[in-house]
């Protein structure tokens, strides 16, 4: 009568940690989605870099020439009409 006792005492024990361990809000799936939500955050910690930088840039090119000159200098190879360009080639 104990050994059965038993059984049913730990088949019990089972059946209420189940839910708990493998159900549809169990600990596996909240590990699960915390470890998501932790790669989800890095994602975007860098993306709010990447937008903070190109805010800057487009509020340097908004507010100042000195900004647009620099950015037509080096991307697009523009000189003013009073300059010379001269190129050293590389070896």
């Amino acid at each position: 009568m104990r050994r059965w006792s038993a059984y049913v005492l730990a088949a019990a024990v089972v059946a209420i940690q189940y839910p708990l361990w493998l159900g549809k809000g169990g600990m596996l799936r909240v590990w699960e989605a915390e470890r998501r939500l932790e790669a989800q955050r890095q994602t975007n910690h860098a993306l709010e870099g990447r937008n903070a930088a190109l805010e800057a840039e487009v509020r340097d090119l908004k507010s100042g020439f000195d900004a647009i000159e620099e950015h037509a200098r080096l991307e697009l190879g523009l000189i003013k009409t009073d300059e010379v360009f001269v190129q050293v080639p590389q070896r």
